[in-house]
């Protein structure tokens, strides 16, 4: 069995999407005659937890850990709230206080690639014994933070192993990287660190079609396309929630704020006293202020429900009882790319899924593709509207379904399948 060192920095008891796609992944290469081992960080600063993963790491699998020392600790000082904002990705674009400017400036122009950079010295003289004596000869370095590229750069030029560099999310075309405040000289040492990733990785993994185009313009190294999944079985009929839910599970950050969709269920609700009485809008996860304004100036305070966070194994739960689910991006060229690891897990959910985004947005096709809902633009209200209208006079009748296609080719099992078979074509 071929062993494999993965670098990451998300790991439970990490919350969020970041920390899945590597815990699936190392849950099922045994499958493929690969032993993955593991290194993260040991006292990490997680902007959220959820205890509920721990359990899911495979018994067994090898993991390492060494101290990091973040800048999070000093910046509480100033402003713990806004700090915990930052580090999760909840970056206004309006309004900002001088605080959040300030360590906006500070994150982008002082910390290149990111806030973990001081790991990664410390980090490759650990793993440089790690790597002989484990005898691995291939390791794969998972991003943001890209501070872990940098790692498996220098052990690349240390030891001669093979490197695969995995992008979550692009690197320097991504939406918050506009917001850092960044200087021209940062701005141009991010595009040469991330030049010099991608020209000295042996092969390259990305989550969209749209990244693997944009990289190609940057290395002629082989990139694949994996995108994130689902795990465990497609759902089986459950009992669906008595009220016409609609419900968005994780973060519903700046920017992703489809005022087409309020627009329109506020002249529904006016229009139609059962649609009214029977609507509930749902949130599962962290809510930034400007949706929820948005969302109360259409008059629909009375429909929501906010849960917060909740476990994973909870908003599964949540997924598979809603009437429809909601997935939105921003609105930006910047983001046709971006797709959210939730978008498969409401496939899992088997229940209709309404995606509002930008123009030549990937999730659109793949929603198409799959037979698994509907998605729209940000100028679209009518149809979007007819479409609610539609569904509701379904649910009506208690036959609001999907028949859905195709979509356990985006099973963890699946993907895995995927990755071993690139692993094996190019390193190992």
């Amino acid at each position: 069995m071929q062993k494999v060192l993965i670098i990451a920095y998300y790991w439970p008891p990490a919350g969020g999407p970041g920390v899945q796609r590597w815990l699936k992944f190392v849950k099922y290469l045994k499958d493929y005659n690969i032993e993955p081992v593991v290194y993260v960080p040991e006292n990490p600063n997680y902007p959220i937890e959820d205890a509920s993963f721990v359990n899911e790491i495979p018994k067994g699998v090898k993991i390492y850990k060494q101290k990091i020392n973040e800048p999070y600790g000093w910046a509480n000082f100033l402003s713990k709230n806004k700090t915990k904002k930052i580090s999760s990705g909840l970056i206004q674009s309006k309004n900002q206080s001088i605080i959040e400017k300030f360590l906006l400036w500070v994150r982008g122009n002082f910390f290149i690639p990111d806030a973990r950079k001081n790991w990664v010295k410390p980090s490759v003289n650990y793993l440089t014994k790690v790597v002989e004596e484990e005898n691995i000869n291939t390791i794969i370095t998972t991003g943001p933070p890209h501070s872990m590229h940098l790692i498996g750069l220098k052990l690349k030029e240390k030891l001669g192993v093979n490197w695969v560099a995995d992008f979550r999310d692009p690197w320097t075309s991504i939406g918050y990287h506009k917001k850092l405040r960044l200087s021209k000289s940062s701005a141009k040492k991010h595009k040469n660190l991330e030049h010099l990733v991608l020209n000295s990785a042996d092969s390259i993994l990305v989550t969209s079609k749209t990244t693997k185009k944009e990289f190609l313009n940057i290395t002629s190294k082989p990139i694949e396309v994996i995108t994130n999944g689902f795990d465990g079985d497609i759902a089986s009929k459950k009992t669906l929630d008595k009220k016409f839910t609609i419900s968005h599970i994780g973060s519903l950050l700046t920017g992703r704020n489809p005022e087409n969709l309020w627009k329109a269920l506020s002249e529904l609700c006016e229009e139609n006293k059962d649609f009214k009485r029977s609507l509930c809008l749902q949130f599962i996860g962290v809510v930034s202020e400007d949706v929820l304004e948005t969302i109360y100036k259409y008059n629909l305070k009375s429909c929501v429900n906010l849960l917060g966070y909740v476990s994973h194994k909870e908003a599964l739960v949540y997924q598979e009882k809603s009437q429809v689910l909601l997935l939105s991006e921003i609105d930006s060229p910047d983001t046709i790319g971006i797709i959210a690891g939730k978008l498969f897990e409401y496939m899992r959910a088997k229940r209709p899924i309404l995606a509002i985004g930008p123009k030549g947005w990937e999730v659109s096709s793949i929603i198409k593709e799959t037979n698994t809902g509907v998605a729209f633009n940000y100028s679209d209200t009518y149809k979007l509207k007819s479409l609610l209208l539609d569904w509701f006079g379904t649910y009506q009748t208690e036959k609001l379904n999907v028949n859905s296609t195709n979509i356990n080719t985006y099973s963890r099992k699946e993907l895995t399948a995927k990755l071993a078979n690139h692993l094996y074509g190019y390193c190992i």
